[in-house]
C-alpha cells in the first residue's frame, strides 16, 4: 500500500510540474511579445526617472531618481521577475536627483551603454555612479546633437542638446534634451534644461520641437517652461515629475498657468504615481498605475 501511495504521489508530483512548467514557458513568451512602444514616468518621488520599452523589447532608462527613492521597487513593477537586463541607460545631467539611484540600477541589472552628457560633479552620487559604471564594464557614450539612438521597431531617440562641450556650463543647463520619435508619435524629454536653453533650442528647431508628450522641465520649476517653449512644444499632456509636498514647491504656479493657457492635459508623478504611455504609432493611451 505504501509504494501504491507513493507512486500515485509521483504522478501527481510529475503532472503538476509539467503544468507549472507550462504556464512558466506561456507566461514568459506572453510577456516577451513585442507589442507597443511603453513609456513609464516612474513614481521616484522628487527626481526623474522614464523608463522606455520598444515593441522589438529594447528597454532605455533615462536618469536614476535621487537614489533615496523607490527606482527598484518600480522598475519590479514594470519589468518581469526573470529580466535583469537594461540595454541603455541615460544620465541627462549628473545631478543627485537625476543620477543617485543609478548605482542600485547597474548593480541589480545588466546593462550595455551608458550615456552621458560630458559634465561631472563633485558628490558621492557622481563618484558612486562612474564607480558602478566601470564595474559593469558598460561602453560609454557621450551625447551629442544629430545622435540617433535606434531602440529597435522604428523605435528612434534624438538628441537635441547638447550641440557642444559643457563643462564650463551650469550643470542643468548641460541637461540632454532628447525626442523619442515612433511613427506618428513623439516625447520631449528634457532633463532640467531651463529658459534660456529651451529658447535656444526653440531658435534651432522650431515646429520640430512639436511634441505629443513634455516632459517638464526641472520638475515643474518656473525656471523653465517658458510660454514660447510651451506654445512651440503644443503638447497633448506634460508630465511633471516630482515628489509630493516637496520644499521647492515644484510645480511653480507659474508653469501651471503657462500650462493651463496651453490647455495641455497635465499629469503629475506626485499625484498619479507612475504614468505609463502606449504607442502604436498612430496613437496614445496613457494609464496611471
Amino acid at each position: 500500500m505504501a509504494a501504491g501511495f507513493s507512486r500515485k504521489n509521483l504522478k501527481l508530483w510529475a503532472l503538476g510540474f509539467f503544468v507549472l512548467t507550462n504556464l512558466f514557458v506561456f507566461y514568459v513568451v506572453w510577456a516577451e511579445t513585442p507589442g507597443k512602444l511603453k513609456v513609464y514616468f516612474l513614481d521616484v518621488g522628487q527626481g526623474d526617472a522614464i523608463f522606455i520599452k520598444s515593441p522589438s523589447g529594447n528597454k532605455m532608462l533615462i536618469d536614476g531618481s535621487s537614489g533615496k527613492s523607490k527606482i527598484l521597487s518600480e522598475l519590479s513593477k514594470t519589468l518581469p521577475f526573470y529580466d535583469h537586463k537594461i540595454d541603455i541607460i541615460l544620465a541627462t545631467h549628473p545631478d543627485q536627483d537625476h543620477i543617485g539611484g543609478f548605482s542600485q540600477v547597474l548593480d541589480r541589472f545588466d546593462v550595455d551603454y551608458v550615456i552621458e552628457n560630458g559634465g561631472s560633479s563633485q558628490t558621492r552620487a557622481f563618484n558612486d555612479f562612474q564607480y558602478a559604471v566601470d564595474e559593469e564594464n558598460a561602453e560609454k557614450i557621450l551625447a551629442r546633437r544629430g545622435m540617433e539612438i535606434n531602440l529597435g521597431a522604428g523605435v528612434i531617440f534624438a538628441v537635441l542638446f547638447p550641440d557642444r562641450e559643457i563643462f564650463s556650463i551650469d550643470s542643468n543647463d548641460g541637461s540632454i534634451v532628447g525626442k523619442l520619435i515612433f511613427g506618428q508619435n513623439s516625447f520631449l524629454l528634457t532633463g532640467d534644461s531651463p529658459i534660456k536653453m529651451e529658447e535656444y533650442l526653440v531658435g534651432l528647431d522650431g515646429r520640430n520641437l512639436e511634441s505629443d508628450i513634455l516632459k517638464a522641465g526641472h520638475h515643474g520649476s518656473k525656471t523653465s517652461s517658458s510660454e514660447i517653449f510651451i506654445k512651440t512644444v503644443d503638447p497633448e499632456y506634460t508630465i511633471i515629475s516630482a515628489g509630493k509636498d516637496n520644499r521647492y514647491g515644484h510645480p511653480h504656479d507659474e508653469v501651471l498657468d503657462i500650462l493651463e493657457k496651453q490647455k495641455t492635459e497635465v499629469l503629475e508623478t506626485s499625484e498619479s504615481r507612475t504614468i505609463l504611455f502606449e504607442s502604436d504609432g498612430k496613437s496614445l493611451k496613457s494609464k496611471i498605475r
